[in-house]
């Protein structure tokens, strides 16, 4: 086992964090139970910010980056996990408070480890990622809150050609319902009608001025943008719809009012990720493996070794990322 390996750590220079490549060793590891020898890592718009440092997600210095990871126990003092176990991460605060994924082994809490799923190699896994299993998430809330049914009505989503968007688009066409894919990129169009979309809204017409009740549009939607996106999406749910609420790439703001939700019976349900409970997060991944076509989750992934974070970083934060990237870590 080598003693020394690279890590993506981001650490504080002069009162700002700045993450760079750094040696590090099995002893700088924290001392959680389960040693796992990390094969991928993924990168979503939380790990954009943290390594460029445009959003100040570390909460504490020196920090690992990352938030997903898949890989295989080498060592345990938990009796859940053995040796040879192949796990996955997402969230529990990687990246934030505790040490993440961009780094060949790292010790984790066993609460925080689930099996890999067979259906799925770790590629895949970390090509579904955060961002993926959020989608899932949204899915489930919106069908559990019981209005919307395939084939019924049209579901929106919002930021449809990144991370979260593309997942959703893929999973809801492949359950039966028809997705309208909002974007403000028009050439990715082709890409999220091969994903399942079957309309497609331009996302300036959601950055309008908000009025409080607008022409119902939307069975059901999922929306990671927030702001005065999600203000005028519930505005046009129809009556009795929901909107799953997952991320705020527009902003942590929303200028609407009551009306949607007292005059139509409009629900707007959050959907954490990062500190969801272990049920919650099982029944996503089952929804994942029964329902994402994995030739949908190639097509919209891309695979970069650690290096290249930077880089990527920067690009995703710009809007300039379509769909998944993967980081090979192992």
């Amino acid at each position: 086992m080598s003693q020394t390996f690279t890590a993506m750590v981001i650490d504080d220079a002069d009162g700002k964090p700045l993450a760079g490549f750094r040696d590090i060793s099995l002893a700088d590891l924290p001392d959680n139970d389960v040693l796992v020898e990390i094969s991928h890592s993924s990168l979503n718009y939380k790990d954009g910010l943290a390594i460029t440092g445009k959003g100040r997600i570390a909460r504490r210095l020196p920090m690992v980056a990352g938030i997903d990871l898949a890989g295989t126990v080498v060592e345990s003092r938990s009796p859940a996990w053995k040796p040879g176990d192949r796990v996955l991460a997402n969230g529990w605060g990687m990246s934030e408070t505790e040490w993440g994924a961009y780094s060949r082994f790292q010790r984790l809490k066993p609460q925080w480890l689930m099996r890999l799923p067979e259906a799925f190699s770790m590629e895949q896994a970390m090509a579904i990622g955060t961002a993926g299993y959020t989608a899932a998430l949204c899915v489930d809330a919106l069908e559990a809150w019981g209005t919307i049914r395939p084939g019924e009505g049209d579901i929106l989503v919002t930021g449809a050609a990144g991370g979260v968007g593309s997942t959703a688009v893929a999973l809801l066409s492949s359950k039966g319902y028809a997705v309208t894919a909002s974007t403000g990129r028009s050439e990715t169009h082709d890409y999220l009608r091969g994903l399942g979309a079957s309309a497609f809204l331009d996302r300036a017409e959601l950055a309008s001025e908000v009025r409080p009740l607008q022409k119902e549009r939307w069975s059901g939607a999922v929306d990671s943008v927030g702001s005065t996106t999600l203000a005028n999406v519930l505005a046009q749910t129809v009556y009795g719809g929901a909107v799953a609420a997952c991320g705020l790439a527009g902003g942590h703001d929303l200028p609407g009012t009551v009306m949607p939700h007292i005059l139509r019976s409009v629900a707007l349900i959050g959907v954490d990720s990062v500190h969801a409970p272990m049920p919650k997060r099982e029944k996503a991944w089952r929804t994942l493996a029964q329902h994402l076509d994995t030739a949908k989750l190639a097509a919209m992934t891309e695979v970069h070794p650690m290096r290249d974070l930077p880089e990527l970083a920067s690009r995703i934060v710009a809007g300039a990322i379509r769909g998944r990237v993967v980081i090979e870590i192992g």
